[in-house]
């Protein structure tokens, strides 16, 4: 039996927006089913709100999507409403036609996405065509907007999403990526511009753009920078009774450029509800987004704690209210929470002590990652063994940029990338967080592909070090600031400063910390085992 006879059997076709492919990972679009479970977070608080009304029996709220890819989100709305508005409208026709042209709007990030949003909405990529649903629009557009828009280039870069000029001032037949609601210093302005001066949306939903430019390959000297902050800015900016995105996750304890953001958002009592993926193929089908996705429900009313729940191998963990801003990042699991109050509160002198003040910066040497040191020492006055990327080499030590006096300690070098990319598990669930742990004796240094985690005067106290790190509590720790590939210093600032004068087990650690049954079998389902041998 064909695929085709097999749908026809069902009694039903395929939804196209399930089978579209993605136009690249920085633009991705919506599936259906969470495109629905944002729209069921926004029914339900305004139930709550409301005194159990149904949000999709109003028809004087009106919704908009202002980077519209597929139109996923305004057709779930208008399917919704259309079932809501039945009493209230029921002539079929006209409530249609209401609901396109007075309460669903959209801005397209492109030619081609405009197209395909009002494809979805309107069952015609012209708004007034023959073909649509939508009787009475004037324009070919509707309500689903889209004009090219050029970037407002300085010294090389857009003054309003930081684009390269190098890489998007480019001809008229290519896109320009330079999005409506982001590129104006007045977005309520912009949109008055768009739909009229009276219009004031009620709810604002989407998926953003994540990001503009590349990092490696022809991207030299250049990165990709995050934009998607920049929406959810632009859409509270316009006062909506509610706002809901999908972003990627990585702003909870990351991101270049993402600091003030994350703060800001920490620190905001509106997000009411925060829903998070650490595997981000869990939402989009085949997208390997480094941190995972999430999605959040903005609310103007409230000024409470956010209710957040993790979902990882298809299981949802408990939600658990929080006031987002208890740490300087966002530490996602709700399980970790009890585990980091009772460390972060152990310090007999009140002030705790991490190693995030012992691990030492990038680049401890000032040696790059592409330096390869010589294959033998043969003819060298004073040679230091350097760990490198693939091996070891020798420099000579009046070679060494920077700590030359670190040379002659011992020293703990741990590999600069996590094991995993993007905090990901593995097929079992799990995370081995570090991929290498070395120990350096005395007359060793290393290139930026490692960390010094730690620098002794005895190869005991090294020797302990390295096992420490080793323990599933330490790495555990680790992971909750992890949720990108690179470790710094910072990632181990929830991890416990302790002598090294004996070695510390797991065991021991659970122990002095006094963590519970359920708190010892949540870290041993985290993280798996790590054995020196295993390096």
């Amino acid at each position: 039996m064909n695929a085709q006879a097999g749908f026809a059997l069902r009694g039903r076709n395929p939804d196209v927006l399930t089978c579209i492919a993605n136009l690249s990972n920085d633009e991705v679009f919506t599936p259906p089913e969470i495109a629905n479970r944002m729209l069921d977070s926004l029914a339900e608080a305004w139930a709550a709100d409301n005194g159990g009304a149904n949000i999709w029996a109003d028809k004087e709220l009106k919704f908009l999507d202002p980077c519209t890819k597929s139109g996923v989100f305004l057709r779930e709305i208008t399917r919704r409403l259309t079932i809501g508005l039945t009493e209230a409208m029921p002539n079929l026709e006209q409530r249609v036609t209401h609901i396109l042209t007075k309460q669903v709007f959209g801005i397209g990030i492109t030619y081609l996405t405009s197209l395909l949003a009002r494809r979805s909405v309107y069952c015609s990529k012209h708004a007034n065509g023959m073909h649509s649903i939508a009787k009475g629009f004037a324009s070919d557009g509707g309500n689903i907007w889209f004009s090219r828009i050029e970037h407002a280039w300085l010294d090389g870069r857009c003054k309003y999403c930081g684009a390269n000029q190098r890489d998007y001032d480019r001809g008229d037949e290519l896109e320009t990526h330079a999005y409506a609601l982001i590129h104006t210093d007045n977005v309520k302005t912009r949109l008055a511009e768009l739909f009229g001066a009276d219009m004031q949306f009620d709810v604002i939903i989407g998926n953003p753009p994540y990001q503009l430019g590349q990092s490696g390959g022809e991207a030299i000297g250049s990165f990709a920078m995050p934009i998607y902050q920049k929406f959810v800015e632009a859409a509270k900016a316009i006062e909506p009774r509610y706002l809901c995105m999908v972003t990627p996750s990585r702003w909870f304890a990351g991101g270049r450029g993402l600091d003030d953001f994350r703060k800001e958002m920490l620190a905001d009592r509106r997000l009411r509800i925060l829903v998070d993926y650490p595997d981000s193929r869990e939402v989009f089908a085949g997208v390997d987004i480094a941190g995972g996705i999430s999605y959040f429900l903005w609310d103007a009313s409230w000024n409470d704690k956010c209710g957040v729940t993790t979902i990882s191998g298809g299981a949802a963990g408990p939600t658990l209210g929080r006031y987002l801003n208890e740490y300087d990042i966002l530490v996602r699991y709700n399980e970790a929470v009890p585990i980091l109050e009772r460390i972060l509160g152990s310090s007999d002198s009140g002030a705790f002590d991490s190693l995030a003040n012992q691990v030492a910066p990038i680049q401890p040497f000032s040696i790059r990652t592409n330096f390869r040191g010589a294959p033998s020492s043969d003819g060298m006055i004073n040679p230091v063994l350097i760990y490198q990327n693939g091996g070891t080499g020798f420099i000579e030590r009046d070679a060494i940029p920077r700590n030359v006096g670190w040379v002659d300690q011992w020293k703990v070098f741990l590999s600069g990338t996590a094991s995993e990319h993007g905090g990901q598990t593995d097929k079992s669930g799990t995370r081995r967080v570090f991929s290498r742990i070395l120990i350096g004796r005395p007359g060793t240094a290393c290139t930026e592909t490692y960390l010094v985690a730690g620098r002794f005067r005895t190869k005991a106290e090294a020797t302990n070090f390295g096992a420490y790190l080793r323990t599933k509590f330490v790495r555990f720790l680790v992971s909750l600031r992890t949720n990108t590939q690179h470790l710094y210093s910072e990632r181990f600032a929830f991890v416990p400063k302790l002598p090294m004068d004996s070695e510390w087990t797991d065991e021991r650690l659970y122990k002095k910390y006094k963590l519970t049954k359920a708190e010892v079998d949540f870290i041993e389902k985290m993280i798996r085992p790590m054995a020196e041998s295993d390096e």
